[in-house]
């Protein structure tokens, strides 16, 4: 029975705040006991005159007191000067005893704590760093660039490949741009100077580039670093290697490729880490253009376009303006139309997939995925704290119950209870930190990045405060409140809270558990399905053997002394066969739009994958053929003759494809063979038509060498012996195969192996506090495990008995978790056109994993339990 509620209320209105804990409280208690020994309407009569009683008017009504005294006095003695530095140090005082007298619940909390913030300040270090990509730029917020949009055969694609000369026209044409260039593909080219020769990646740029981007320059200037045919802009780095200094480079000659004699107009300073551009050189745009006459095709796509707005200009406006920009400089075709968009440069890094034609996230997904499991590791750390304090109330009830007697109000029971969680919090943040530093080259070496803790920076330490009280107050809040609510006179009578209260308390700890191992579990499972994926994608078969194949780049001499290599190599141990290839097998990424055949729809535009090779292809990449044969000496017409996969047939719809006429542009020729479909692109994207024509005299490429299984040392001697005498002013360097098909999966490799350990941390955490929990409740059990001894239970039965209210909080977490990470796990399946099933045992083995693991942890304190002897737990009976 509940005293009058209206009663209540007018308490709570004028009764002064500091008071109404105490004064509400012995009222309750006093109603209670009137209720019982005189009946409700008499008890709830003296309940009003009670509350009546405490608002008595003072003397010299009216001004002086109103409304009421007890209301008029905000504050008084007792509690005035409650958080002096006395009653501070009696509350380190008391919490440094509760350590040192709980060591193995404090050694858990404070191990559980520093575990979850260790975790979450490596993954915020590691967002914080991806967040930081390409925000160094002065023009930022005006640097776009430009992708085109494609509309063909019923679908919508995006590509960042655009025009060679949509830079300039862009600048020329739009006034609202203010800057422009073009930026091809980063490539590896050979440079010497006196003897010394060597390697650098870079590319060609426009000769606005470094006015847009900021690139420091340590000698030149941004206006003509590249604005001359013959001149060139190299790092630091190169700088240092080939003239000791920056300041030496400037005007001299470096040999590029072992074909230009080129000036060095500019000296920039080493790239940093956050740039997703990276390049140790940059060459004119004009020799870009001179050097490929395809660029003054506009059908033809390959570099990037980045452009600079005027200060003012309206993206959106500029966008609309430059949609059909291409169409001024050629016709529209039937079947397919070409749109033209921006995307803020900033953006680009971690949005650089593409939906329908539309941005569609890319690496964001992956730093908002860990930012929501660093949220959840570290939630199960707080929990650990909230069960284990909430448990273990009972053995701080009479403390409570004897503060407020002598006069300890509410808040600062609960002020006193949150400064314990956070003196402990403090400790975990100084292990996390010893961890994380322990812990972060492993990390860095994983993710590839070069990530450090930065003490020097003041944003460090207010972020690590931050997360000290944080977690502090997470963790602390609700033991601080439960505690602080407990009613005196049951404390001290030895009595836990109402049987209401009781239940509600440990229907909350239970349910703190549940959301634990759900959260848990939806990690196992995330870490079982990621692991099958890449073990898919590492077992399938690809459709060519990409073991022992390597590439050798066709630079040099090499270009026009092929065949004799291809001849030479050929006579030596451990080379089976030998063949060419312009692009690379792991991934054909060059399109064309030409392709015509017989019956094809007027207003049906294809793209098809290209492929130019050499004698031997399908030999020397173990390809199989469906139909048909392979390019052979033997038939002088095969030079124009085409192979096709399987796909293409589809697409092009040839019932009997052999012999049958194709169009790669102007050039007719007829289909010899149709390969078996394989993958030469990622597995996110469907196998798409492919088209191969037979070119040895290609000026660029790799060649393709296919070595016998265990003899790749002795092969690799005997190629470089090879090309140092054929090719003496380039260095020997080569690619295997199957690592630069593992290169495609960098980042999901990444996502498996955190995703393995973070897993693994947050199955560990929430097993800290089982066993915590669990080693609490044996204590608290101990008298009653000593009476069903005596009775004659047995040791199996004990175990049984504690462990089973342990396991019903995670049976019931499965019920909650699977649905979530199923739905989860789908979601990033969709991003691969080739995966695993979503299997039942996935669930099943989580579940499994999970049970085992808890019940592992909790057996352990169970039979240490029921292996007690029962005299020693009865003796005080």
């Amino acid at each position: 029975m509940k005293p009058p509620q209206l009663a209540d209320r007018l308490l709570e209105l004028f009764c002064a705040p500091h008071r109404l804990e105490e004064v509400q409280g012995d009222l309750h208690e006093e109603f209670q006991y009137q209720l019982r020994r005189v009946g409700k309407q008499r008890a709830r009569r003296w309940y009003w005159w009670g509350v009546l009683g405490f608002l008595k008017p003072p003397a010299g009504w009216p001004p002086a007191g109103w409304p009421f005294a007890i209301k008029r006095q905000k504050t008084d003695d007792s509690t005035m000067h409650l958080m002096n530095t006395t009653m501070i140090s009696n509350y380190f005082k008391i919490a440094r005893r509760n350590l040192v007298r709980n060591k193995a619940f404090s050694a858990i909390n404070i191990l559980g704590l520093a575990l979850g913030m260790a975790c979450s300040l490596l993954i915020l270090l590691w967002v914080q760093d991806e967040r930081s990509v390409d925000g160094f730029h002065a023009n930022g917020d005006r640097l776009f660039q430009i992708y085109e949009r494609g509309f063909y055969d019923g679908k919508v694609e995006a590509s960042y490949y655009t025009q060679g000369l949509l830079a300039e026209e862009l600048k020329r044409v739009v006034p609202e741009v203010e800057r422009a260039s073009g930026l091809e593909q980063s490539r590896t080219v050979t440079f010497e100077v006196g003897g010394k020769i060597s390697k650098a990646d870079g590319s060609f740029a426009g000769a606005d580039f470094f006015s847009m981007f900021s690139y420091p320059l340590v000698q030149g200037t941004p206006e003509t670093a590249l604005n001359t045919p013959e001149g060139i802009a190299i790092s630091r780095k190169m700088a240092e290697l080939f003239f000791e200094k920056p300041e030496n480079a400037v005007g001299r000659t470096i040999r590029y490729e072992n074909r230009d004699d080129l000036m060095v107009t500019a000296v920039f300073e080493n790239l940093p880490a956050n740039s997703s551009q990276q390049f140790d050189f940059l060459r004119s745009w004009k020799a870009y253009v001179k050097e490929n006459q395809w660029v003054n095709n506009w059908s033809n796509t390959s570099p990037f376009t980045f452009v600079q707005l005027r200060p003012g200009a309206d993206p959106a406006k500029v966008e609309a303006k430059i949609k059909e920009f291409i169409y001024q400089y050629m016709t529209k075709t039937a079947g397919s139309h070409t749109e033209l968009a921006l995307q803020p440069y900033p953006e680009k890094y971690l949005n650089a997939t593409f939906k329908n034609g539309q941005v569609d996230g890319g690496r964001i997904d992956y730093v908002r995925l860990f930012s929501v499991v660093a949220v959840f590791i570290l939630l199960i750390a707080c929990i650990n704290f909230m069960n284990l304090a909430t448990a273990r109330s009972t053995k701080r009830a009479k403390e409570v119950g004897v503060r407020k007697v002598v006069g300890a109000v509410r808040s600062a029971l609960i002020g006193q209870f949150m400064g314990e969680a956070i003196l402990l919090t403090f400790f975990a943040v100084v292990l996390a930190v010893m961890l994380v530093l322990i812990l972060l080259p492993a990390f860095n070496e994983l993710t590839g990045k070069r990530l450090f803790l930065p003490f020097g920076q003041p944003v460090f330490w207010a972020s690590l405060v931050g997360l000290l009280l944080l977690t502090g107050l997470v963790s602390g809040s609700y033991p601080a409140l439960f505690l602080s609510s407990m009613n005196p006179i049951r404390a001290l009578k030895g009595r836990m809270l109402s049987a209401r209260l009781g239940f509600g308390a440990t229907f909350f700890r239970k349910s703190l558990v549940v959301f634990q191992f759900s959260l848990s579990m939806i990690l196992i499972v995330g870490m079982i399905v990621i692991y099958r994926q890449m073990g898919y994608i590492q077992s399938k078969n690809i459709g060519y053997d990409r073991e022992n194949l390597l590439y050798i780049p066709i630079e040099g001499d090499l270009v026009q002394k092929y065949n004799l290599f291809k001849d030479e190599a050929a006579k030596q141990p451990g080379i089976l066969t030998i063949s060419r290839m312009k692009e690379s097998p792991t991934l054909i990424d060059h399109h064309r739009g030409d392709i015509e055949w017989v019956g094809k729809e007027p207003n049906l535009s294809v793209p098809f994958a290209d492929a130019v090779v050499g004698f031997d292809f399908l030999k020397t990449m173990n390809l199989k053929l469906a139909e048909g044969r392979d390019f052979s000496r033997e038939f002088g017409t095969d030079s124009a003759s085409y192979l096709v996969n399987e796909a293409a047939v589809r697409k092009i719809g040839y019932k009997n494809p052999i012999g049958k006429s194709m169009w790669w542009g102007n050039r007719e020729g007829k289909i010899i063979g149709v390969l078996k479909d394989f993958h030469f692109n990622s597995m996110h994207q469907a196998i798409e038509p492919l088209i191969v024509r037979l070119d040895e005299q290609q000026k660029w490429g790799s060649i393709l060498v296919r070595t016998e299984a265990g003899k790749t040392r002795e092969a690799l001697a005997s190629l470089e012996k090879i090309c140092k005498e054929l090719n003496p002013n380039f260095p020997f360097t080569y690619q295997f195969s199957d690592l630069e098909y593992a290169k495609l999966y960098h980042s999901e490799q990444v996502v498996s192996q955190l995703a393995n350990a973070f897993a693994f941390l947050a199955i560990f955490i929430s097993c800290l506090g089982l066993f915590g929990l669990a080693a609490f409740m044996a204590e608290q059990r101990t008298k009653e495990i000593g009476v069903r001894k005596v009775l004659g239970a047995s040791v199996p039965n004990i175990v049984v008995l504690l462990s089973a209210n342990f396991l019903k909080p995670v049976a019931l977490a499965m019920l909650i978790a699977f649905p979530v990470a199923g739905y989860a796990m789908n979601q990033w399946l969709q991003g691969f056109a080739y995966q695993v099933d979503l299997a039942w045992w996935v669930f099943a083995l989580a579940g499994l994993l999970t049970v085992v693991i808890a019940l592992l942890t909790v057996s352990f304190q169970s039979v240490k339990a029921a292996l007690m002897d029962p005299v020693k737990s009865l003796k005080s009976e």
